[in-house]
């Protein structure tokens, strides 16, 4: 009995817990959409009365001579799908309106992320890289823009930006801009590999041979003596620790209220992960491994080197325009410092970094020679082609964090930097040419604007 009223007690202490967040969280996004002009969305109330103001009538000479209206409270008019808390869109089955859509890019941009030491800021170039243009109109692009959430559409070709288009300003145009920081999710796998190839022509780390058993923190689990290859390539006989429902943001039979992504390795390796054992090796995805390897980097290079490695990749290479930085933990603290794969990047700022592979690859640079290692050293994923609809399930194969070979495109370089939501960056190595998506939700036809302009080439 007494368990039983337990479990009753924490139920609903969870559901009051919930839903104080949740008000929260509506009451700061009723705020922004005040501020951003969204008036069909919200209107201006005032709060509870109280005091003198009880006595008086509303609106009433005497009720403003008492300041009774200075209490003015946002409230929402809109119906926003929160799907039970989750704090990202669902990617199959999900229809959200453009109210639940608006609500997501709020939170994606605003409080989704966390940088609490500020340790990994990367400062912006002084004389960043100046695209060059010759656009044209797409109108299969056009009509995305107008009926999906796509934010943004970049083809660079030629050295050129030839299709440019952002949402309409009856869309989310109102509050994405060029200068808008956007979530990377998964898209910044790739860029943390990308990161690992500078770390290795820097000699921070020998090669993807080298085997990650000099790593204190990782000794008693399944990662140490393992080689850096097969965490790159997501072949790291750790599946079973990942849950088969979400197998990218939880851990199998945990009872932690954060996800892999909010996690510090640290502490992970201390539950989770201790005295874990490898399994056979199979391609398994999970947002561990780029967390695992970013951290590496800094545990070989040292903090002050590894922000120097950041520096030369984004500011001297790329080139960016707007600083950025890597999200922290939720759980990272002074004393358990760590980062994770996810920055936050302006959308020309992306297609810089893209194009400071494709830059590396064809002049043969010692990280063009890693990105042609990563090719050759692909595995295949462990199913067939899904839904060829979408980046992620097109690709046939998978290496160092990339997807590769897409559907019709085989026998071509073709590396794919896929983010949950639609974030996307189709690099053809071979045809000099990249195709840039940034979206809030996945319901875009990415065969048709990307996939299929690059299958066509020049």
């Amino acid at each position: 009995m007494k368990r039983i009223v337990i479990v009753i007690f924490f139920l609903i202490f969870s559901t009051t817990v919930y839903a104080n967040e949740q008000e929260e969280l509506f009451e700061e996004f009723n705020i922004w959409l005040a501020k951003n002009g969204f008036t069909e969305y919200y209107k201006v109330g005032f709060a509870e009365p109280t005091g003198k103001c009880k006595e008086l009538e509303k609106f009433s000479q005497h009720w403003y001579y008492n300041n009774c209206d200075k209490d003015k409270k946002i409230i929402g008019n809109y119906n926003v799908n929160t799907y039970n808390g989750r704090s990202e869109i669902p990617e199959r089955g999900a229809k959200p309106n453009y109210e639940t859509l608006l609500y997501y890019y709020w939170n994606y941009t605003n409080g989704n992320w966390f940088n609490k030491e500020k340790y990994s800021v990367i400062k912006a170039s002084e004389s960043p890289y100046q695209f060059q243009f010759d656009l044209r109109e797409d109108k299969n692009v056009k009509k995305q823009m107008q009926k999906t959430a796509l934010l943004s559409y970049l083809l660079f070709e030629d050295g050129k930006i030839v299709v440019d288009e952002l949402s309409p300003k009856d869309k989310f145009g109102k509050v994405f801009t060029n200068e808008t920081r956007y979530h990377s999710q998964s898209v910044g796998k790739s860029i943390a590999s990308y990161i690992l190839g500078h770390a290795i022509c820097k000699r921070h780390i020998e090669s993807i041979d080298a085997k990650l058993n000099d790593w204190p923190l990782i000794k008693n689990s399944l990662y140490h003596n393992q080689k850096i290859i097969d965490l790159i390539n997501m072949n790291a006989g750790d599946e079973k620790y990942f849950s088969p429902k979400d197998t990218s943001n939880k851990f199998a039979n945990s009872n932690s209220k954060y996800s892999v992504t909010n996690r510090t390795i640290k502490s992970v390796m201390e539950s989770e992960l201790k005295n874990s054992k490898k399994s056979k090796n199979k391609w398994a995805y999970n947002n561990l491994l780029p967390h695992l390897i970013m951290n590496y980097i800094i545990f070989k290079a040292g903090e002050d080197e590894f922000l120097k490695l950041l520096e030369d990749v984004f500011t001297n290479k790329a080139k960016i325009e707007y600083y950025t930085f890597f999200a922290e933990p939720q759980t990272s603290t002074s004393k358990d410092k760590a980062i994770t794969s996810t920055l936050l990047v302006t959308r020309y700022d992306y297609l810089r970094i893209a194009k400071a592979m494709l830059d590396d690859w064809q002049n043969d640079t010692c990280e063009g020679k890693y990105l042609k290692s990563l090719y050759e050293r692909k595995i295949k994923k462990n199913y067939d082609y899904g839904s060829t609809a979408e980046a992620f399930t097109n690709a046939k194969s998978y290496g160092g964090f990339f997807h590769l070979e897409p559907s019709g495109m085989k026998k071509r370089h073709i590396f794919i930097m896929d983010g949950y939501g639609g974030q996307t960056f189709t690099i053809d190595f071979d045809r000099g040419r990249i195709v840039a998506t940034l979206a809030i939700h996945r319901d875009f036809n990415w065969k048709k604007i990307a996939h299929s302009v690059i299958k066509k080439g020049k």
